[in-house]
């Protein structure tokens, strides 16, 4: 397979949407809801608006499946650049309708960046190896120095701190990228 080609399951995934198969958009919803949801969720802060950017990016997926560029990146990234965009476009609309934003333009920028960064560390962290996001969780959820979490890990210190400083290197992408018109992570390579 070719550096950049997408993954098998990819290319037969938007061949069979392309055909109309209702049975690959299960499959698809099985495999992508959650992170479509959480990632949605955690730009909008909003329960019931994550629920509908979760319906309105597999009705676009399911309406345009040839829209995937195989050329991009993988599928995943595709849905969670759409993920983003649509719920890019809702917080902006929100912001509009409520044009008595004490934070005026600047504020919702500012929000739309934040959530953006947000939604793009857990991106990050939930496609990272596991033993990076395994080593991440021991240090910072459950608080373990990096002795505690190589015991824990039954890995060498070393072998802990390296796991610790890659995590975190991946983790630092996430505020570096420009806003405007960027994909997500990853977007662009196959995962």
């Amino acid at each position: 397979m070719a550096k950049n080609a997408p993954p098998r399951w990819d290319r037969k995934m938007q061949q069979r949407l392309s055909r109309g198969e209702a049975a690959a958009l299960g499959e698809m919803y099985d495999r992508f809801a959650a992170l479509v949801h959480s990632q949605a969720h955690r730009m909008l802060d909003d329960e019931d608006a994550a629920d509908l950017v979760t319906r309105e990016v597999f009705a676009h997926v399911w309406e345009n499946p040839d829209a995937y560029d195989p050329k991009q990146g993988s599928m995943r990234a595709w849905v969670a650049h759409l993920t983003h965009r649509e719920s890019v476009r809702r917080l902006r609309r929100g912001a509009d309708e409520d044009r008595d934003d004490p934070d005026g333009p600047d504020g919702l920028e500012e929000r739309v960046r934040r959530a953006t960064a947000a939604a793009r560390a857990d991106y990050i962290v939930s496609s990272m190896p596991a033993p990076l996001r395994a080593a991440l969780e021991l240090a910072y959820v459950r608080r373990r120095d990096y002795r505690q979490a190589a015991a824990d890990l039954g890995v060498t210190e070393d072998e802990a701190r390296r796991r610790l400083r890659l995590g975190l290197q991946l983790l630092s992408t996430a505020r570096t990228r420009p806003l405007e018109g960027a994909p997500p992570p990853g977007y662009g390579r196959v995962l």
